[in-house]
């Protein structure tokens, strides 16, 4: 079933003067539960792309269609509840609030969707224990080790049961084996739980694990591999 589908879809940045066009009548299809690697060099538009298709910035042209809906129609509020009710994200940074215990960082999001306490922390523990830390949930991301903190990160994108997670450059700031043990945990999930992944990356070991290659290159896609 497809999820996401884009039309010529296209985004520039600068003013008239001095335009940049970033991303170039992009057409893609994304079906429900696939596990896809968006690759390509620096300035390639690859985390333009991304930030698009997660609500974080948006086209000045064509079509996103996610679910049915035009993105690109949305006005701001719309955008952030539709980002709020199905993205979930990971970043290379992690972006965990330091000084807070793994459960609270958690527990973000479902605050921002107004559950209650006592639900969202039933959540939250569900989703640590998904990943393997819920012995850790008192630790403050401070005291975690780097591999810790993405797998409190992914625990906080899947609380919200997520229909689409972005991850990107979700090993950048890992080791090897911690590396391996995310990709490993993100194909996990895609398998397991059918939630769809679009993973930025650079590296081709990490893409491996991915079910879809897709290669981009000023702006376009330059190459589209299922495996």
């Amino acid at each position: 079933m497809r999820l996401i589908e884009l039309r010529d879809l296209q985004k520039s940045y600068g003013t008239k003067e001095n335009r940049l066009q970033v991303l170039k009548s992009v057409n893609l299809e994304i079906n429900q539960g696939e596990f896809i690697a968006l690759m390509g060099p620096s300035g390639s538009g690859k985390s333009t792309l991304s930030n698009i298709l997660g609500c974080l910035d948006v086209a000045d042209g064509g079509v996103y269609d996610f679910c049915g809906v035009n993105v690109c129609e949305l006005d701001l509020n719309e955008r952030a509840r539709l980002r709020r009710n199905y993205f979930g994200f990971v970043f290379q940074g992690f972006n965990l609030l330091p000084k807070t215990t793994a459960l609270e960082n958690v527990e973000l999001p479902l605050m921002y969707k107004g559950y209650p306490s006592k639900e969202r922390k039933e959540i939250a523990m569900m989703a640590l224990e998904r990943v393997g830390l819920a012995d850790r949930y008192h630790h403050t991301s401070a005291a975690l080790s780097g591999g810790q903190q993405q797998r409190v990160a992914i625990a906080r994108a899947l609380a919200i049961t997520p229909k689409f997670l972005i991850a990107d450059e979700p090993t950048g700031n890992l080791d090897s084996q911690r590396s391996l043990e995310i990709m490993e945990f993100l194909q996990e999930i895609n398998q397991e739980e059918k939630i769809t992944i679009l993973m930025v990356t650079h590296e081709s070991e990490m893409a491996s694990f991915a079910s879809r290659e897709i290669y981009f290159r000023d702006g376009c896609i330059e190459g589209d591999v299922r495996r």
